[in-house]
């Protein structure tokens, strides 16, 4: 069965391996990283113990700042096989229906939801009326509005939420980012996001309105949206949006096939993407300036990650993402860390308001201002 995350692996895994990098650009990305941490680490539980929570846990025996002690999941036999892999005691395994009792569990310090999107905003405020941290899987929910709630809830229970854009702590990435504010590409004219592959099984819940809230948009589409805010270093002003679908059986009512869409940003520029559940290979940001550009190729993949600037190829080498992710998180939660680009649920609530904006624009066939 096809999926992104089946399509990232082979993307990506066919780029060159890369050569090491220097101490400065070790320093610029990733602070604390390669510090010594003698605190107590970050004891996460995984809600969804499915394709990417899988990866997400084996990335996690690499971590030095986060360590997996709980289990949560709607499948018997799952808890079992996890319990088994990673020495889970029965006390810190839940189901779906009572994983509230974690609020009595000291093992549990953040609960990391990966379940289907719809279903993100009751299961994290649940995870923050039990006073734990939330941390959740990306589309954050299917609306703004869910999103502010989910925001607010956290809030309000005076805990965390940090939403899983693993991009916003990898050196390639962020080294464009440090070029780009450093004025070393000059002013920011335009940028393109294409992020695309062909879905396979048509049974499976993205491709499920009710579980996914859209389709490829929500998947894939939101990766180009939140590049095209990090990589510009601006907030969209107004979006245009054009749709085209040539099976409207596999992709329903609600359920997106290829969306084009565009974006203006205050400074006059402007980008160009392209979501979409029918073409393969599709993983490129490109970002073009006024001395200079910016090709990621993969893009946004599980990694290597490949790009070149103006100035020649970025030589930074490949850390599993799911890795720096947890650990990074671990320090804003445990330390107090401001990452360079923000992972919290306000980051995350800006794109949704983008992905209704780009709905509307589609149902309307009119620029909508943000």
């Amino acid at each position: 069965m096809n999926s992104r995350r089946n399509f990232l692996q082979k993307i990506t895994f066919s780029a060159v391996a890369l050569p090491f990098l220097t101490e400065n650009v070790v320093a610029e990305c990733n602070e604390t990283k390669d510090k010594p941490y003698d605190g107590p680490p970050l004891r996460v539980a995984i809600m969804g113990l499915g394709g990417y929570g899988t990866r997400v846990a084996e990335a996690m025996q690499s971590c030095k700042r986060a360590k997996l002690t709980g289990v949560i999941s709607g499948t018997p036999s799952k808890i079992k096989d996890w319990q088994a892999k990673y020495n889970i005691p029965d006390k810190n395994c839940y189901n779906y229906e009572n994983f509230d009792n974690v609020k009595n569990n000291p093992d549990i310090d953040a609960v990391y939801v990966i379940t289907p999107n719809a279903l993100h905003k009751e299961q994290v405020i649940r995870v923050a009326k039990a006073g734990k941290h939330a941390i959740c899987e990306k589309p954050m929910s299917v609306t703004a509005k869910d999103g502010r709630e989910m925001v607010e809830a956290c809030k309000k229970a005076n805990v965390k939420l940090l939403v899983g854009y693993r991009m916003h702590f990898e050196p390639k990435t962020l080294e464009i980012i440090r070029m780009r504010k450093d004025g070393e590409l000059g002013k920011i004219l335009f940028f393109q996001g294409l992020c695309g592959f062909k879905i396979g099984d048509p049974t499976q819940w993205r491709l499920n309105r009710e579980l996914a809230g859209g389709g490829a948009m929500m998947d894939i589409g939101i990766y180009a949206i939140n590049g095209s805010r990090y990589m510009v270093g601006e907030e969209p002003v107004w979006v245009t949006a054009q749709e085209t679908k040539t099976d409207p059986v596999k992709f329903k009512e609600g359920v997106d096939e290829t969306i084009q869409f565009q974006f203006g940003f205050p400074s006059g520029a402007v980008a160009s993407c392209l979501s979409t559940y029918n073409m393969n290979n599709l993983d490129r940001f490109f970002l073009n300036a006024e001395q200079g550009f910016a090709e990621m190729q993969p893009s946004t993949g599980y990694g290597p990650i490949q790009g070149r600037t103006n100035k020649g190829e970025l030589m930074q080498p490949h850390v599993t993402h799911q890795t720096v992710q947890m650990d990074e998180m671990a320090a804003i939660i445990l330390q107090g860390k401001k990452p360079i680009v923000p992972v919290d649920g306000e980051e995350a609530v800006k794109d949704l308001q983008i992905i209704d904006a780009i709905f509307e624009a589609v149902k309307s066939g009119k620029k909508v201002n943000l």
